[in-house]
């Protein structure tokens, strides 16, 4: 995935655009973060903020036995903001990533100082919120061939792509999209070859094509309103 302007995405999200040049004039180091290893573990204090330039980054925590449930996505453009205290989360990256790593105390003056900067990320914070609550529906009520369309239907527009002329380049191995969905990477493997079944993708490599967009969204119970 190629990599974001931070300033130019801010805006698109609402931010003013001397204010998202505020933040990304901030000091900050740019990381290129591997896939499928941990970032930053759970546990830890977590005094940073961080953007994504490229790639995509999760948000994962670990049950007793050690496996790990994918728990938040973040998209180019897209944060992680700084907490007081210890994360119970850990952060990795679904695939290679470049991450803005900046510190909590040259990130939070800028947003004390800026009203309007406070209520954007308060909007994000609520965004964010209402992804998860989807999430906790999407794991808890639903069947496995609607988890598995609904996270490719919200993968895709967070993506920002044409479904009817691009293909989604899927970026999740079976095991995380399991990880996410709560069940098995066995299971994930059927449902693919159901919607493909079905008539509603076609895959070509790592390429997702969506045949019929509108029955996906119906199978997936999804509403993209939660997104905006």
């Amino acid at each position: 995935m190629a990599s974001v302007s931070l300033k130019e995405t801010l805006t698109k999200a609402g931010l003013a655009p001397e204010l998202a040049a505020l933040l990304e004039q901030m000091p900050h180091r740019t990381i290129q973060v591997d896939a499928r290893r941990p970032f930053r573990e759970p546990g830890v204090l977590r005094n940073e903020v961080m953007f994504v330039k490229s790639g995509i980054l999760s948000k994962y925590k670990p049950d007793g036995a050690g496996r790990r449930q994918i728990v938040a996505l973040r998209f180019p453009g897209e944060g992680i903001l700084p907490r007081e205290g210890a994360a119970g989360y850990g952060v990795q990256a679904i695939v290679r990533s470049e991450v803005m790593v900046g510190k909590a105390d040259d990130f939070d003056p800028i947003v004390e100082k800026n009203p309007e900067m406070a209520r954007f990320f308060w909007r994000l914070v609520q965004r964010n919120e209402a992804i998860g609550y989807e999430w906790l529906v999407n794991c808890g009520r639903r069947d496995s061939t609607a988890r598995v369309a609904h996270l490719l239907c919200e993968t895709a527009t967070r993506s920002g792509i044409d479904v009817d002329q691009e293909a989604l380049v899927n970026p999740f191995t079976q095991q995380q999209i399991a990880d996410i969905t709560g069940q098995t990477s066995v299971n994930v493997n059927r449902v693919f070859a159901d919607l493909e079944r079905q008539g509603l993708i076609r895959r070509e490599g790592r390429e997702i094509f969506f045949q019929d967009w509108s029955e996906m969204r119906r199978v997936a119970s999804f509403q993209e309103s939660y997104l905006q």
